[in-house]
């Protein structure tokens, strides 16, 4: 006989575990549908709005983009810096998940407040870093 039981299915163990094991994954559902939009704003319609929707959405969902030079290199690139963006998400969502999993009772609410906080603190810095690119390059992005 074991001195250790098995963990009980729904128990609270268990539910850390599959936010531990699944957080990472579930990361990668909003800048994956955010992406998505901003792709098909792009290739659906032409005009300023959508230039400007589908640059600042596209770069907040893939900020290697930023990395690559987007928009203004060459876009064989940018496949590149979309998979490492997606490392990146996974990465953020392994940190949301840890931190959401420290109390012995966590949710999945307590997963998606950890991620939002990472995700918007990505988000400014792509906003910031479009914005800066801007100023130095002195063209009109935005």
């Amino acid at each position: 006989m074991s001195a250790v039981s098995p963990t009980v299915v729904d128990g609270p163990r268990w539910y850390r575990s599959r936010i531990r094991s699944l957080g990472p994954l579930a990361a990668l559902v909003p800048p994956a549908l955010l992406g998505a939009l901003a792709w098909w704003v792009l290739r659906s319609s032409e005009g300023r709005t959508s230039g400007l929707f589908g640059l600042v959405a596209g770069v907040i969902a893939a900020p290697g983009l930023l990395v690559a030079g987007a928009p203004f290199s060459d876009d064989a690139t940018y496949r590149i810096a979309v998979l490492a963006s997606a490392g990146m998400w996974l990465l953020l969502g392994l940190v949301a998940s840890r931190r959401a999993t420290r109390s012995p009772v966590a949710t999945w609410r307590d997963f998606w407040r950890e991620y939002s906080l990472v995700a918007l603190g990505v988000a400014l810095g792509a906003i910031s870093a479009l914005i800066a690119s801007t100023a130095v390059l002195g063209e009109a992005l935005l």
